[in-house]
This record gives C-alpha cells, structure tokens and sequence, in this order.
C-alpha cells in the first residue's frame, strides 16, 4: 500500500500572481473526492512573505468535507501557526520543516537548529494535546547547497534528535539540489532499519527526468509514503535557490500502476481534478519567487 500526499500548498504557494481564494477551495474540493491519504490544503506564514497563503486559514474553514475520508494536513513555521492549527476541527495533521542545517534554517524560519528542535517538541506535544497528528518534515535531508556540513551520520544522528522529542512520520526532502537514484537507496535503507517505529516519507523536488529511478529507490529500501503535486507544479520559494518543481501526481500514479502497488485513487475523481488544475491555474503560473516565510 503507497499513501500518496497530495500538496495544492506546494503546488501554489510560489505562484507570484494570486489565485482566488474560491478557486482554490473548488480546486481543492476536488482533490478530497479522489481518496489521496492526505491533503495539505495551505500554510500559516507571513502574508507578506508568502501572499499565496494568506487566505489559507479561510480556505481551510470553506472547503466541503461531505464524504472526504482524507487527512487534512496545514503547515506551521512556529509555535503560533501551530497553535491556530490545532484549534481547527477539520485539520488531522500539523506539518513543520525542520532541518539541520544552518543556512536553510535561517533563510526558511529565521531560526537556529537548535530553536527549531525545540519547536518540533513544542508541536509534538501540542499534537498530543489536541489530538492531531505532528508531521516533522527534514529539508536537506539529502545534501546540502550552502556549504553547511551534510553526511548519512549526520541524518540519522538527527533523525534520532527528533525520534526523541516524539516525531513518528518524518518525511524526507531534497529541496533545491537534484539528487540520484542511489542516494535515495542509500538513505532510506539506512535510516528505515535504524528507526523502524518511524513513518518515513518521500518529498521529492525532481524535473520530470529520471524521477521513475528516484521513486524505484525509495520504494524498495521500504519508504511508504510519498508526496506529490498534480503537473508537478511548485517548489520552495524560500530556499535561496532556483526552485525545482516537485514530483508529479501523474508520474507517481503510473509508477503505483506498473508495479501493482494500491493506491485506492479514484481515478475518474483525479482525471476530473487535473483537468481543472491546468484548466484554472495555469493561468497564474508565472515566475516563482524567493522569500522567507518569516518575513
């Protein structure tokens, strides 16, 4: 079984011209008729530093729950967002972007590493609390562009860190550097073994080449849980760097379909919510922007 992430939060939250705050809820409306185990609807971030996102509190309250069976996923920079998140009914999960390097964790979160470990307790706890679920996300989990110091010992040293302070679905993401196939292998099956009481994820930041050996590596050293964005829209606006799109819904699909894997997708649903992606958002996709999200 794949538990496939559906993120209209990543897909958009770069685009620099403004989407309707009702086209989004129709879109995303869409996207909870099709069965993906979860989608992240938004963020609770600086409007100034990410204008996409400033109405996803309203999003989130407008959507139409009539029959979803999906998780509802909203991401959080600080404790604050954190907290407005767990006071919300519909949300199941509470999403936070760790990492262990310096440089992102400035840029991202004008955040030391230390300062953001100590949040991702705060959110486990709060998750405890509330009864959501804490999704701690690892940026630069693969390598590291910025000249910060990155090895495998270094992860799972990391991983353990978090492991400590109560996170138990950790996915795993490359951000803004391209990565292979035998990196991938080489991570989750050192990682999986080490921590096997840990739902480790996918988030993947690909071009639409060789993403089929990524997701092959992944899969067979045991990661279950991959995100993905419908036409591979997006990518982090606030990694200093040139933003790589994220790996594609369709891409994810067919490699699930070529190799038997369950998916419990409707598909006439995700036909239906992909021609309405290209149908209404294309429209605003235009140059991605490079901010902080605590601006």
């Amino acid at each position: 079984m794949m538990k496939i992430i559906e993120s209209p939060r990543e897909g958009m939250q770069g685009f620099s011209r403004l989407i309707p705050t009702e086209e989004k809820i129709g879109y995303i409306n869409h996207l909870l008729r099709v069965g993906f185990d979860t989608v992240e609807t938004g963020s609770i971030v600086s409007p100034k530093a990410i204008p996409q996102m400033a109405d996803s509190l309203e999003t989130l309250q407008k959507l139409d729950f009539t029959g979803n069976h999906s998780n509802i996923m909203a991401l959080a920079v600080n404790r604050r967002g954190a907290e407005i998140i767990s006071d919300l009914e519909m949300a199941t999960h509470i999403s936070y972007p760790f990492s262990f390097s310096p440089a992102f964790m400035k840029m991202n979160l004008n955040s030391t590493v230390e300062q953001s470990l100590e949040t991702v307790k705060y959110i486990v706890n709060l998750c405890e609390l509330s009864g959501k679920t804490a999704v701690i996300y690892i940026s630069m989990a693969f390598g590291n562009p910025y000249g910060d110091e990155w090895s495998i010992e270094l992860l799972t040293d990391w991983t353990g860190k978090l492991f400590q302070a109560g996170a138990r679905i950790i996915p795993l993401s490359n951000v803004s550097i391209e990565i292979d196939a035998s990196l991938i292998s080489k991570v989750y099956s050192t990682l999986i073994p080490m921590y096997p009481d840990v739902e480790f994820g996918l988030h993947l930041h690909t071009t639409n080449e060789g993403w089929f050996e990524k997701v092959d590596a992944a899969w067979n050293a045991g990661c279950r849980r991959f995100d993905s964005v419908i036409n591979g829209w997006g990518g982090c606006p606030m990694a200093g760097k040139e933003a790589l799109g994220n790996l594609k819904t369709e891409n994810l699909l067919e490699f699930a379909e070529i190799k038997r894997i369950n998916v419990n997708i409707a598909q006439t649903a995700f036909w239906e919510a992909c021609n309405m992606a290209s149908r209404v958002f294309y429209k605003y996709r235009d140059a991605m922007h490079c901010v902080s999200l605590e601006q």
